[in-house]
This record gives C-alpha cells, structure tokens and sequence, in this order.
C-alpha cells in the first residue's frame, strides 16, 4: 500500500512539476496585410527563452505559463507584448509598420544581421532604377558600356566579373545568368527587375554556402520581391536627355486575406547625353499571387516580360576625343546598339509537415532572346566595312529545386539540418558570332551553333548550435552534360562532355554577445567555362575551382552602430580574359586575391542615417612574372558611402558618394584605367497620397569613365593599330523630378 501511494505522489510531483516548468505554446505573426512575418523575435519575458517565426510566421515556445507576457518585435513593426491566457489556445499576433531603427538589430546565430541591414537601407534610401539595384550589395560596383540595354559590368573583391561570371544572381531563386551566353559566360541581365517590387535582398560574399553553386565565387545575390504591396500607386519620371519613366503597382488583393497578388509595370524612354541619340526603351510587367492554402501550406506563383531596345555610341577611343574627331559623348560607330527580351514564369510551394520540418519545392521556366550590335576595334580587320559584329541567341531554361529542412533541439544541442536537389537546363539555339555591316548586312558567320548544357546539382548542409558557437558544414555536388551542335561544321554531329565537381563548406561562428559575432568562413566555389570551351578542350578544366576563406566580426559597439569587417583571401584556379576584338570570353591563368572589406551603418538619430562600404583589394595572376601578372581591371580600392535623413513629417533625401581607384587595365600595368568619384543627391516630401520628389545624378557634373578597356583598334585614316584606353563615359549632371500618387 505505501509502494502505491508513493507511486502516486510521484506521478502527482511530476504532473505539477510540469505545469511549473510550462507547457508550449503555438502562435502565428503576420502583418496589417496578413502576410506572414518571417524571423520576428518572440521572448517570454519571465524567463527570456526565446524563439523565432518561420517563413509561414508560425511558432512554438516551451516553457510557458498561463500569465506569461510573450514580447514579439521584429525590425520595421511595433513591438508588441502578449499576455498568454491559455496555452492550448494558439496566439494570432498582428504587428503594425513603424520607422526602421538599427536599436531593434540583434546580432543572433539564426539571423543574418547583414541582409537585415539591406532591409532597412532599402528603406531609408529606395532604388528606382535597374541601375542602383547592385549597389545596394555592399562593395559590388557596376558599369554601363553599351547603352543601357545591355547587362552592366560588376566588380566585387578585386574581380572584373564582366557581366556575371562570378557572382551568381538570383530573383526569387530564378537564375538570372546566362551559361554559354552568345557575349560572356555568366551574362547577368537584372533589367526585368523592377526596383519597386523589391522587399530584400539576401547576399553573402565568397563561396561558402551550399545551397548557392554554378559562379559562387566572389559571391551571390538573391533579390527577394514584395508578396503584397502596402497599397497602390502611379509614378511619373521627367529628366533631361529625353528620360521618361511611367511605374504602375496595383494591389489585387483578395478580402478573405489568405490571398495576396498584385500587378506592376515599368515603361522607361531616354536619348542619355550621347552626341548619337540612344533611342532606349524598355517595358517591363511583373504578376504575383501568393496564397495560403493552409496554416501549414503556402504557394506562390509569378510571371514576369520586359523587352529592351537601344542605339549605342559604344567605347570610344582616347586618342580620337583628344584629337578633337569627337566629343567625349560621341562616336567612332553610332551604329551599334541591340534588342533583348525575357519572359519567366516562377512558382513555389512550401509545406510544413510539424513545427520542426518542412519541404520547399520551386520549378522555373525562361524564354529569352537576345541580339547585340558591337565594334570594338573599329577598321583593325576588315578596313573596308568595319569591324562590327553581332551576338545573337534564343534560349529555353528549364529548372527546379527540391530542398528538405528539419530543425533539432537535442538539450545542450540545437541547430538545423537542410537536403536538397536541383536541375537547370539551358537550351540555346543559334548562339551566334558574326561579322556585320550597319545592322544589317551579315558578312561572315564566325561562330553559329546549337548549345544544350544541363546542370544537375545535390547538397546537404547543417548548422550546430552549442552555447555561443555555431557549426555550419555542408558538401555539394554538381554534375554538368556540355552539348554543343557546330552548324559550320560538316558534317552535322553533336559533340559533348560532362564533368562533376564537389564543393565542400564549413564555417564556425562565435556569439561573444548580442553585440558581437566572430566568424571564421571557409569553403570551395565553381564557375562553369562556355560549353564550346569546354568540348574543344581550349579550356584545362570546364569546372575550374576556387577556394576562399573570410576571418571577420560583426560588432555593435553602441545601440545606433554596427560594424562588420573581414579579411579574406581567395584562390581561383581559371580567370576569364575579355577579348574585345573577337567580342569572346577565353579563359586564362589561376589567380589569388586577398583583401580587407569594411562596413559601417550609423544612425546617431531617428531621422538619420549613415552607411559607408570601404573595400581594399589586391589581385593577381599566379603563374605570370610579377611585373606582369596584374588582372586587367580587376579593382583594388573602391567606396560608396550615403547620409539619408527619413523625417516622420514626410520630408526624405539624401547625398551618396561612389569611389573606384585607378586599376591596371593590361598585365604588365602599362595601361591605367583611370578611377572616379561622383556624387548623388536626392530630396523629397512624402504626403497622405503624394510623393513629390528630385533626384540628381553626379551632382557636380564631375567628368568620369565609367568603364574602360585596353584595346588594339584602328581609326579609318589610321595606318597601324593603338592599344590603348577606350571608354564610355559617365553620366553628366543629370537631374530628373518624380511624382507618385497612392491609392
């Protein structure tokens, strides 16, 4: 008898034990327009454990009790206390906008303070062109040379990346490089973004992230755009040189809130202050429905077109503008130019199997054309008709990507776990380089093919959290078939190759406090070489490597300041060389680059803020001598730095100042590319339902290059050839007026 009546007062210890430990406690957090708030802090103020939202906003918390006040916040709403009446009832939290603060940014394992610092420098200072969408990255500098239709030139850590080769860009996980692109392996062409949509962009430098594959080198950015619009609104753009810019955001949200979708279109028209009338217009439409379909479930489906047109005085020779022929605007060949367009249709499905697990499932397919007229050494090869050429595709992507995550708590132990599977196939058809006359005349087909390369990809990925440290490894895979049909060869045959690389990752990271994160970043990139490099073996290797390290901190010394520093150093083992005569990427020797990145975002007061991005660079070419194994145009020093003020009387603006050094632009550094800064302000007011703003680019009318190259060419009265600077200069004092009603 006294066994079971100890039994029982066991039983009834346990039992009361348990409810004054707590029990769980579920809830979801969405915002006014019921869209899931993802990563959104939640503390039980009793005994600080704490939690964070997931994608769909739910969340669980152990170790509550009746009476507990759960406090949820996330950077950008209203922090907002919730006393917990019942545990078995779920909690739905709505939480309302407010002014952005860097006070609200905790430096955590789980969250990326960086890509948080993106969210609220996108707020305190909007992008409105394609143009300042990369420079939000900090370090990543770009370049136009070809008339705005053209995918722009990147530069990140000491790479001349030309127009993607080696940073893989993504929009809502659609890729926007082009592999074995008729003008350069890698060609990124963002201009069916448009910048309104855009809620975050989510980014990381080096080749450390397993789920990131094919040109992570230097890098990734993934632009993550809006699932619902705060409201409806019409925008007008007037500057000079003929700029018009017409912005329609429709908001076609559903009353039942399970439902959020919207519709937006961009129209741009402009001559630039070119001598030759540039004739550039562009339209873009974007379409978005994301639903949820259960309290687990959620799908998202998007469709997006723009098309591009544009006349391009192109690089122009030092020589000719020093000798009066023409103007710094003008031009050798006026008759370049070219066309492009892309339609992509998007969709994605997530579901949670419990509050530890869930499974996201995309597919993706692109219809892209593209055509471009360039002359890069004018009368060097054919002095009769010029040198002109024409690079032209068609082009079908197909993909999908199948990524399974489990999260774990085992005591001491927590973390997460992440699979994944993906396949991208491209399928070029008459990827093109000829010889040309006026845009018109075909004189000579140099390269005219079909290409079919498919790239099939696995990963596994896990991140380990003990105490303060952090453990994150993951391995991944990718298997590549190169197919390519010559059409100039006879007889017809496909030639084909296939290669596989595996790319290991580990990074640790140490949470002294929420104030300060120590990191140690390691891992092994990739980009792919152009598949006709590849099967005529002009390439040592298809999948060349590249293996990089970061030792850096983010460190909040004061509740307004975060600073974040790294040293790194980066080995690649193949670089692309830019041969302007031929108009081709060919590969080229290894290469190591080692720096210093600086990032600094200050706000001292409500209303302003301060942001700089510093970023030292050394490249160089391993295997040439060292008075010549400099990497053309690879940059060595650059900055940006912005003030903005954002007032809650509606009053906004701002100046931004962009810094590149001078850079060698041949080997042996003979040749200098010569560096600039420009400077850009911005004003508005922003009412009930107007915003009535102006925005000035290189406000002190500063005369700059804003790309440059070393190139061999001949003028038409020319007897030998000159290898020197050839550029397209930078934009002149340009002012434009917007206005945007909202409704």
């Amino acid at each position: 008898m006294t066994n079971i009546k100890s039994f029982l007062l066991l039983i009834l210890f346990c039992t009361i034990n348990h409810f004054a430990q707590g029990q769980s406690v579920v809830g979801e957090i969405r915002d006014t327009k019921f869209a899931p708030v993802f990563n959104a802090h939640v503390v039980n103020v009793k005994n600080k454990d704490h939690t964070h939202s997931n994608e769909l906003g739910k969340f669980e918390l152990d170790g509550v009790m009746s009476g507990d006040t759960l406090r949820i916040s996330f950077v950008g709403y209203q922090t907002q206390d919730i006393i917990v009446s019942n545990t078995e009832t779920p909690i739905d939290v709505i939480l309302d906008y407010k002014s952005v603060s860097l006070n609200e940014v905790v430096i955590l394992p789980k969250l990326n303070a960086l890509n948080v610092l993106t969210k609220l420098n996108l707020q305190s200072n909007p992008v409105t062109s394609s143009q300042e969408i990369l420079r939000q990255v900090p370090g990543l500098f770009i370049g136009q040379h070809a008339g705005g239709g053209k995918a722009e030139q990147l530069f990140l850590r000491g790479f001349d990346i030309d127009h993607g080769t080696d940073v893989a860009i993504t929009v809502d996980g659609l890729p926007v490089n082009m592999v074995s692109h008729a003008h350069g392996q890698g060609y990124a062409d963002l201009h069916f973004l448009i910048p309104e949509t855009i809620d975050n962009i989510d980014f990381g430098k080096g080749p450390y992230y397993s789920d990131h594959g094919n040109l992570n080198t230097a890098g990734y950015v993934n632009f993550k755009t809006k699932n619902n619009l705060d409201h409806s609104s019409i925008k007008t753009e007037v500057g000079q040189f003929g700029y018009r810019r017409l912005l329609g955001m429709i908001d076609l949200s559903s009353t039942s809130k399970k439902v959020n979708s919207y519709i937006a279109t961009e129209f741009i028209n402009t001559d630039s202050p070119f001598d030759s009338p540039q004739n550039f217009s562009r339209i873009n439409l974007l379409a978005k429905v994301d639903q949820r379909l259960s309290l687990k479930e959620s799908l998202s489906f998007s469709v997006s077109h723009f098309t591009s047109r544009w006349d391009a005085s192109g690089q122009i020779p030092q020589r000719a503008v020093d000798a009066g022929l023409i103007s710094r605007f003008g031009a050798i060949d006026d008759t370049e130019g070219g066309i492009t367009s892309r339609t992509n249709f998007v969709i994605k499905h997530r579901k949670y199997f419990d509050e530890n697990s869930y499974i996201t499932n995309s597919a993706y397919y692109s219809k892209y054309a593209f055509e471009l007229y360039s002359n890069f050494t004018f009368f060097l090869e054919d002095p009769v008709n010029g040198d002109q050429i024409r690079q032209k595709e068609s082009r079908d992507i197909f993909g999908a990507k199948s990524a399974y995550n489990y999260d774990f708590d085992m005591g001491s132990w927590d973390g997460s776990l992440e699979a994944g599977v993906l396949v991208r196939s491209d399928r070029v058809i008459d990827n093109e380089l000829s010889r040309s006359l006026n845009r018109v005349t075909t004189l000579e087909n140099i390269q005219l093919g079909d290409v079919f390369e498919t790239n099939y990809g696995g990963y596994v990925d896990g991140k380990f959290n003990l105490d303060s440290w952090t453990f994150n490894a993951g391995l991944r895979f990718d298997y590549f078939d190169f197919q390519y049909v010559d059409k100039l060869a006879v007889p017809y045959s496909t030639q084909s190759e296939t290669q596989a690389i595996l790319s290991p990752k580990l990074n640790i990271l140490y949470n002294y406090s929420n104030n300060l994160q120590l990191y140690l970043k390691s891992g092994k990139g990739f980009h792919s070489n152009d598949s006709r490099v590849v099967i005529d073996n002009s390439a040592e290797k298809g999948l060349p490597a590249a293996y990089g390290a970061d030792l850096g901190f983010i460190w909040k010394p004061f509740p307004t300041m975060i600073i974040n520093s790294a040293l790194w150093y980066l080995y690649s083992e193949q670089e692309f060389v830019y041969v302007g005569d031929a108009g081709i990427v060919e590969p080229s020797g290894s290469a190591r680059r080692q720096g210093i990145d600086l990032s600094i975002s200050y706000q001292p007061l409500d209303w302003l803020y301060w942001n700089l991005n510093a970023n030292i660079a050394n490249p160089r070419f391993t295997d040439l001598e060292s008075n010549e194994n400099f990497i053309p145009l690879a940059p060595r020093a650059t900055l940006l730095s912005n003030l903005q003020i954002k007032s809650d009387d509606g009053l906004y603006g701002g100046v931004e100042i962009r810094y590149l050094g001078d850079r060698p632009a041949n080997e042996d550094n003979s040749i200098v590319g010569i560096g600039y800064t420009v400077l850009d302000m911005n004003i508005g007011y922003e009412l009930d339902r107007f915003d009535l703003g102006l925005q000035v680019e290189n406000l002190l009318n500063t005369e700059w290059n804003e790309t440059q190259f070393a190139t061999e060419s001949r003028l038409f009265d020319e007897i030998s050839p000159v290898e020197e600077i050839h550029f397209t200069p930078g934009t002149p004092f340009f002012l434009r007026a917007v206005v945007e009603f909202k409704f």
